[in-house]
């Protein structure tokens, strides 16, 4: 079994960027892995004990509020810990990300199985991701828990969509079989969609999850990466930081490989970054 834990970053107003990623781990180095990002957390928290008790990455790592009393060497340092703490020992990232203006303009008189919602648009695409790389893990051993910082107004239609699975989705996790010597797309069924996901995705509050924490700062450091291509650093250097922390992850995330040709491709694949590769 698998467990993931989710968080997003980037809002219509704030930045042209949306970034939800999750950062997966197996369920047998769970406690181990929890445990250390605990005692990295902690250890943190303990020496500068005037400030949050909560990792929000953005105020952190620009120094905002009560942060600014920390030097930036040791909060960009910090950073980088959870960077390379979270893709050693086989830790996977799974992420959706996408070019706000792009989304708006490709969601214009359409129908969408989540609406007009980028939050419900990214969520889904990682389920489909996971869908389609755990299902040829043999002995149910990819059976994943989905679980994410918690959304009172999203968390219901990311469940129903997932419990209904609409086939527009299909084309993302279909998997193929040779029949007859020829490789296949194999059709997607109603007991078959998401079946990989642990009956929905689950939500919790950010401060009672160490691993949410790092999930958001996963989504951060993509989200000021695709800003930095686009306008210009805050410090100098920043540019290389933020590159030097993607090299990292980027060797851990997983993509969707070959995929069947489907509408829910397309459209994913128009409103990505320059650079993100599906």
């Amino acid at each position: 079994m698998k467990f993931i834990y989710v968080d997003e970053s980037g809002d219509t107003g704030h930045s042209d960027f949306f970034v939800m990623a999750g950062l997966m781990v197996d369920a047998y180095k769970l406690r181990k892995k929890t445990e250390d990002f605990d005692k990295l957390v902690q250890e943190f928290f303990e020496k500068h004990p005037e400030h949050p008790k909560e990792i929000k990455t953005s105020r952190l790592i620009n120094g905002k509020g009560r942060w600014n009393k920390i030097s930036p060497d040791e909060r960009k340092k910090f950073i980088s810990d959870i960077c390379n703490l979270a893709v050693s020992n086989g830790g996977k990232i799974y992420g959706s990300a996408m070019h706000l203006p792009t989304f708006i303009e490709n969601i214009k008189d359409k129908s969408l199985p989540f609406g007009k919602d980028k939050w419900i648009a990214a969520a889904m695409y990682i389920s489909c991701l996971i869908q389609k790389k755990m299902e040829s893990v043999k002995g149910h051993k990819g059976l994943t828990v989905f679980v994410m910082d918690h959304n009172h107004r999203c968390m219901p239609s990311l469940s129903d969509g997932l419990y209904k699975g609409d086939s527009w989705y299909d084309g993302l996790y279909q998997i193929r079989k040779k029949i007859r010597g020829k490789q296949t797309w194999q059709e997607r069924t109603v007991t078959n969609r998401f079946d990989q996901i642990v009956n929905t995705a689950f939500a919790i509050k950010s401060e009672h999850s160490t691993l949410v924490q790092v999930a958001d700062v996963i989504s951060y450091v993509y989200r000021r990466n695709f800003e930095l291509q686009n306008s210009e650093e805050a410090y100098k250097g920043e540019a290389d930081l933020y590159k030097a922390w993607i090299s990292k992850l980027e060797k851990n995330r997983e993509n969707l490989g070959q995929t069947a040709p489907c509408e829910a491709l397309e459209f994913y694949k128009n409103i990505a970054p320059d650079g993100w590769k599906l």
